[in-house]
């Protein structure tokens, strides 16, 4: 379905209303007739935009990780760097969107979500996917002798170990310290193949 200006800012008021119930109120709690309610239209109105709760449920996530990954990728793609690759400021470019606990609990719930729904988690894993392929080629880049299947694995652990991080950086399974954080970005900068991770990050100027 093409949208008009009009339809595009409907299906963005949808969203919007979706995502605010993931987030207040919880994935168990997303209903059609419960985004219907608060977005003040007719059942059969969100119904025309998302025909099923895994639609909707499926448009929030891509978005929410659509925009994640536009913020990524010229970080990850050589293409789109003028300057020489900077793992580090790619890590901490990850760590810092964790900072965002309205982020953090929109993917949780998601994940949650996923757990539950097949439709939800093939899109979390087209993601993630998409995630990966860009990280081994930031490894390419790096480490250009690894091979493909080398660089696949590592990436994969990579995006393990930064996404799983949310979860105890945030303070939802514990709270981050100083020291964990070095520890974390240390070991990522590490699977990245970076040539500075043994002398440590640049010096800000």
């Amino acid at each position: 379905m093409t949208d008009t200006p009009k339809g595009a800012r409907k299906r963005t008021h949808l969203l919007d209303t979706a995502e605010e119930l993931l987030l207040t109120c919880g994935h168990a709690e997303l209903s059609m007739r419960a985004v219907a309610t608060a977005a003040d239209v007719r059942l059969g109105h969100l119904q025309y935009y998302f025909p099923t709760r895994a639609d909707l449920v499926a448009a929030v996530l891509d978005r929410a990780l659509s925009h994640s990954l536009e913020r990524l990728r010229p970080l990850l793609s050589p293409g789109d760097r003028a300057a020489a690759p900077d793992p580090y400021r790619l890590v901490r470019t990850l760590l810092a969107e964790q900072d965002d606990p309205r982020l953090v609990r929109l993917f949780t719930e998601l994940w949650a979500l996923a757990a539950l729904d097949e439709a939800v988690a093939a899109a979390v894993r087209a993601f993630y996917r998409d995630y990966q392929d860009q990280v081994a080629a930031f490894l390419h880049e790096q480490q250009p002798a690894l091979s493909a299947a080398a660089r696949r694995a590592r990436a994969g652990v990579f995006t393990m170990l930064i996404e799983g991080a949310a979860l105890f950086r945030s303070g939802i399974a514990d709270h981050r310290t100083e020291e964990t954080d070095a520890e974390l970005v240390a070991t990522a900068v590490a699977l990245l193949g970076s040539r500075q991770a043994e002398t440590g990050p640049p010096t800000r100027r």
